[in-house]
């Protein structure tokens, strides 16, 4: 018979004796000398699973030859080298019996060509799948029972901010780049800035990924949805019913409070869905929308005024009435302003609700204070460490050579945090402070007061939808703009 050889090897048997490809092939070509047929090719898949069929080269082009009629005959070394499933097994039976071609196992001593040797090429395929689907379950376990006890998987690479050298277990932390996950955070929270903006103030300034890449939207998100940096592991992240988060036994790098603040900021953008990020001089973007449902565009013209200063005309636009679908006409930005105060100023006892609401946007602007907070945790955490080392040495249970030594390590650690504490921005001016809690007691007569990065920070934190129409006014070339809804946040 015209008889081809299969041979695969995954990468874990590469080094088992009797596995290897060339191994397999002395002895495939052995035995059909013995049985005096006619050998015609090798088709090897190396370095490949054998959980499926479709993803390996050589097996593809063997059942297009098979089918072609230039096989007359399959050889292999054991069944599991073809496949371990059985569904895959039964449909490659079926195939050689359709196309009148034997299959022969050298170590089961299979014979397609009778139907026991078929019946039993079946059983065989049931306990290779059963071994397959056995070492997939213990391996799971296994990892599942890793992560709970507080390692991380990333076998691969360590998150961006942590190293985890060869053979340790728990990852350390990357001052480096630990110093730049908390700049990220302070440039989301503290300076407003999109995704895409922090990535493209990290790529200016020649900063990569922990692959050596550049930085982009993605890659920036996934900064803020790794709970890595608050010390935690996590598992089967593309599993959401087998997913879960245990406590690392490595150091966090950012507080609870700053990645839980990050994370809510997070939900109301994404609720927002910004066509674009919105900026300072059109912030009602991504909040207003048309009566008819649809949420309004932005678009800026801009302008150089007569002092020669370069100014921008905001205004916004419904999709369906560029589309001819709406009769809503344009908004100007300063119409929408005008009527936003006029309905704010309508509300009832508004005073109590926005004196908690800007009470949570005055914290949400001194994130600054929160990483201030972290270094001098560190700092007070290791003057401790320096009493203790002391109390070591009094007690005569270190020598003084090793009280130098462990003096020294600590006296460079707290230098190394007073030194970023340092670089951290001082707090905020008492007067701006002063504007800021006359501002919390009446919303109504300091809304004007506030600056425009101010207003937009308030109404992505605090503003979920505002519904307003935009109708020409009879006998005038101009729109009317009224706010017709505001909808807050639910607290």
């Amino acid at each position: 018979m015209n008889t081809a050889i299969y041979v695969r090897v995954s990468t874990e048997e590469q080094a088992k004796e009797g596995y290897s490809i060339r191994a397999q092939v002395e002895k495939l070509k052995n035995y059909i000398e013995i049985k005096d047929w006619t050998y015609c090719k090798v088709y090897a898949d190396e370095g490949i699973s054998g959980k499926n069929i479709t993803d390996r080269p050589a097996m593809n082009e063997l059942i297009a030859d098979i089918k072609a009629g230039r096989v007359h005959n399959v050889l292999v070394y054991k069944i599991d080298r073809l496949t371990r499933s059985t569904r895959d097994l039964i449909d490659l039976a079926e195939l050689f019996k359709k196309n009148n071609c034997a299959f022969n196992s050298l170590m089961e001593s299979i014979d397609t060509k009778t139907a026991s040797g078929r019946m039993f090429l079946k059983i065989i395929g049931i306990f290779a799948e059963f071994e397959r689907e056995n070492i997939i379950e213990r391996i799971t376990v296994a990892f599942e029972k890793k992560v709970r006890e507080g390692y991380t998987l990333s076998s691969f690479s360590a998150s961006y901010g942590y190293d985890r050298a060869p053979g340790k277990k728990i990852q350390t932390i990357n001052q480096a780049e630990a110093e730049i996950v908390k700049e990220i955070y302070a440039m989301y929270l503290d300076g407003n800035m999109s995704f895409h903006a922090i990535a493209q103030n990290l790529n200016h300034r020649g900063i990569k990924t922990k692959l050596g890449a550049t930085w982009s939207h993605s890659t920036i998100r996934m900064i803020f949805n790794n709970p890595n940096y608050i010390g935690k592991v996590r598992y089967s992240m593309d599993d959401k019913d087998r997913y879960f988060e245990a406590d690392g036994k490595h150091e966090a790098i950012i507080s609870e409070e700053l990645y839980y603040a990050a994370q809510k900021k997070n939900v109301k953008i994404k609720k927002k869905t910004y066509t674009k990020w919105p900026k300072a001089h059109h912030y009602f973007s991504g909040t207003l929308y048309c009566e008819c449902g649809t949420k309004l565009f932005s678009k800026g013209e801009y302008k150089t005024n007569a002092a020669g200063e370069k100014v921008v005309n905001a205004s916004y636009r419904c999709p369906n009435g560029v589309k001819g679908l709406c009769d809503t006409g344009q908004f100007s930005h300063n119409k929408v302003e005008a009527s936003f105060q006029e309905y704010m100023a309508n509300i009832p006892d508004f005073t109590v609700t926005d004196e908690t609401m800007l009470e949570e946007q005055n914290k949400q602007d001194s994130i600054n204070n929160l990483i201030r907070e972290e270094f001098e945790s560190a700092i007070a955490k290791i003057a401790k460490k320096e009493k203790d080392v002391m109390s070591l040495y009094l007690s005569d249970r270190i020598s003084f050579e090793n009280y130098e030594r462990m003096l020294g390590v600590l006296a460079t650690e707290k230098a190394e945090h007073t030194q970023r504490l340092e670089n951290i921005p001082t707090e905020l001016d008492e007067d701006i402070i002063l504007s800021r809690e006359e501002i919390m007691t009446n919303f109504r007569d300091n809304w004007v007061h506030l600056t425009n990065d101010e207003k937009l920070g308030f109404l992505q934190n605090y503003i979920e939808k505002i519904t307003a129409t935009s109708q020409r006014e009879e006998k005038r070339m101009r729109n009317k703009v009224k706010v017709l809804d505001v909808k807050f946040y639910d607290e």
